[in-house]
């Protein structure tokens, strides 16, 4: 117990994480089949793609929902200074996923098709591009004073928030095509196949740029490559760059499920140790130290009931999740769900 309470903060920002990774993964793939309806005018395809995730969209976008409730109980400092810095990407955030949800239940009996499916993927991308922006705005820096946020409302829009934003749009384009490649038949996943390699080639180079600014930015990430003995950052770095290997490899082979897998375990291992490079620290500030993970936490009587309660809850969360994600298996068509 006395492990547990020294770390309470560590063990919370590992959980948030958990959620944060668990959201990009699945919602990601969504957000992504939204913004691949854009390019392309076959109108069977743009239905197919939506129909793909009509069944598990609802339960994805909600991780997101977990997620701003625990950020606001584990590090209510953090959740202060971010939001009141990147107020407009959130919001430019959230009107995009009003769009997509409302395209979901409109396009179903409405009699101008073709309108939802394009507000599903606008929406799709707006929502991609809020979440590209605020992680770009909080890995370029904050400013911070006296614990609270003392820049302009505009200080996330930079050259560094535009490369991030970029590579979260092609990291979810390239996920919603493995997800349609593991998903669909036929035409559309011979089309899939030639999306992910084109996003999986972008996804590669954006990855590196932000990679190599986020060093240039930060100095603690930029003495830990310099490090020796190396740290964890070279073995996730290493990681992730074996796992784009075989990513290509397997869409080579035209293997179904296996660029997903790999696609997943590319995001765990460049977010793992873009994480470690950046440990302590948990809210970068461009005109002094920053603020680490236990500047911004919780006091440890709130950290420790709601460990408790997340002990009891996030079990129940992902028998459910995945209990869905099983009753929809399979491929999908415009008629429903195939076999395996």
């Amino acid at each position: 117990m006395d492990i547990i309470d020294s770390n309470l903060a560590t063990i919370w920002l590992v959980l948030i994480g958990f959620f944060l990774l668990y959201y990009a993964l699945t919602d990601g793939a969504d957000l992504g089949i939204g913004m691949l309806t854009l390019f392309t005018r076959d109108w069977e395809k743009k239905e197919a793609m939506m129909h793909s995730i009509d069944t598990i969209w609802h339960g994805n976008q909600t991780w997101l929902v977990i997620l701003g409730g625990m950020l606001f109980g584990a590090f209510p400092l953090f959740y202060s200074i971010v939001l009141s810095a990147l107020y407009i990407p959130f919001v430019l955030m959230l009107f995009g996923l009003i769009f997509r949800g409302v395209a979901f239940e409109f396009h179903a009996n409405a009699r101008w098709k073709s309108v939802w499916l394009v507000s599903f993927g606008v929406g799709s991308l707006m929502a991609t591009l809020g979440q590209g922006f605020a992680l770009g705005g909080l890995l370029g820096g904050i400013a911070v004073r006296s614990d609270t946020f003392a820049g302009q409302p505009s200080d996330w829009m930079n050259w560094f928030s535009v490369i991030a934003a970029a590579g979260v749009v092609f990291g979810y384009l390239m996920l919603g095509a493995d997800f349609l490649i593991a998903r669909t038949i036929g035409k559309l996943q011979g089309w899939s196949y030639r999306a992910a390699r084109l996003s999986g080639g972008f996804t590669l180079i954006v990855s590196a740029a932000v990679y190599v600014g986020t060093s240039v930015l930060h100095k603690e990430m930029a003495v830990k490559w310099t490090a020796w003995p190396p740290s964890y950052l070279y073995l996730f770095a290493l990681l992730t760059i074996g796992a784009f290997v075989l990513y290509f490899r397997s869409l080579g082979l035209k293997k179904h499920v296996a660029p997903l897998v790999w696609n997943w375990l590319i995001i765990i291992f460049s977010f793992t140790g873009l994480s470690i490079g950046l440990y302590p620290g948990m809210i970068p500030s461009i005109d002094s130290a920053g603020l680490t993970v236990e500047d911004v936490a919780a006091s440890p009587t709130t950290l420790r009931f709601m460990l408790v309660v997340m002990a009891v809850l996030l079990p129940i969360i992902l028998t459910y999740t995945s209990y869905s994600y099983w009753i929809f298996r399979g491929k999908t068509t415009l008629e429903g769900y195939g076999g395996d």
